[in-house]
């Protein structure tokens, strides 16, 4: 079966485009699926019944894994097997009509005006890292990327002047998200006074780099939100998925449609996005009940 495997891994990157970080996630779930199968005896596809799948969802449950990483299992079991079928390895698929885990929809966790604000004001300085370090959070507020897109975003794809950027998300599609005027204005003094500099014939095409001048990697940045909101006073344990969440709530909470902010984020579907409707609903809730004096 492990054969399969690599077959069905090589093409979720060069048929489904999926990035690494998914084919890492799919593959470490796989595996196990895998082990669980050998452990039964099931040596090749023909041999795997909905009840081995079942069995398998039931070990899961037992060593209390949580209701979304089950789910994310079994999406990927799901895959492996519309693949073998697809491929005419398999006949049929025996995990179509295995449930998926119920889920509670958990609400992203946000920051308010005043936080992002002061989350700014913690990159103050004129060392090349602060510089940076304002310019890539402004961009991420301002257009709501993932931080796979923002550390890969590369030189050609921004257009400071125009104030729109192009990125390559999941699926690898790309989409066009326009950047505000403060996040425009930090990138270009960002660019101008640090960037160039290390890379003067601008042969190195990240946009983003590093103090040594190397591309940014997406454990570098997560070490520099962390450290910014730790000297802005800031108790969220924040992400740079935070910083994607604020950017679609203040979006929603301003008035904006919920088809655009889709459009925004990348979303394939508008269930991903309709969390934050729920976010914004929440917190109005909440304002009510501190404010009014029968709230």
């Amino acid at each position: 079966m492990n054969d399969y495997l690599d077959l069905f891994l090589s093409y979720l990157v060069v048929e489904k485009g999926l990035s690494d970080n998914t084919r890492s996630a799919y593959s470490l779930d796989l595996v196990r699926y895998l082990n669980f199968l050998e452990k039964e005896g099931r040596q090749k596809p023909a041999d795997i019944r909905s009840a081995d799948i079942a069995a398998f969802m039931a070990v899961l449950q037992k060593r209390v894994i949580s209701p979304r990483s089950r789910a994310r299992c079994l999406s990927a079991i799901r895959m492996f097997h519309k693949f073998l079928q697809i491929e005419n390895y398999a006949d049929s698929n025996p995990a179509t009509i295995i449930e998926a885990p119920r889920t509670l929809h958990k609400l992203p966790q946000f920051l308010d005006g005043r936080e992002v604000d002061a989350l700014f004001a913690a990159c103050v300085g004129d060392r090349g890292e602060d510089l940076r370090d304002r310019a890539m959070l402004e961009i991420l507020y301002a257009t709501g990327l993932r931080v796979s897109e923002l550390v890969n975003l590369k030189l050609r794809e921004v257009n400071l002047d125009s104030g729109y950027l192009m990125t390559t998300g999941k699926g690898n599609k790309e989409r066009l998200v326009p950047i505000g005027e403060p996040a425009r204005v930090h990138a270009a003094v960002y660019l101008e006074a640090e960037r160039f500099r290390h890379d003067p014939l601008r042969q190195n095409k990240f946009f983003f780099l590093s103090r040594l001048g190397a591309p940014m990697s997406r454990q570098a940045f997560w070490n520099i939100i962390k450290k910014r909101a730790l000297l802005a006073a800031i108790r969220k344990n924040i992400s740079p998925h935070t910083l994607r969440h604020s950017f679609a709530t203040h979006l929603l909470e301003n008035g904006a449609d919920l088809r655009s902010v889709q459009v925004m984020l990348g979303h394939a579907d508008l269930a991903s996005t309709q969390i934050y409707t729920h976010v914004t609903r929440e917190r109005l809730k909440r304002l009510h009940q501190q404010i009014h004096p029968r709230g």
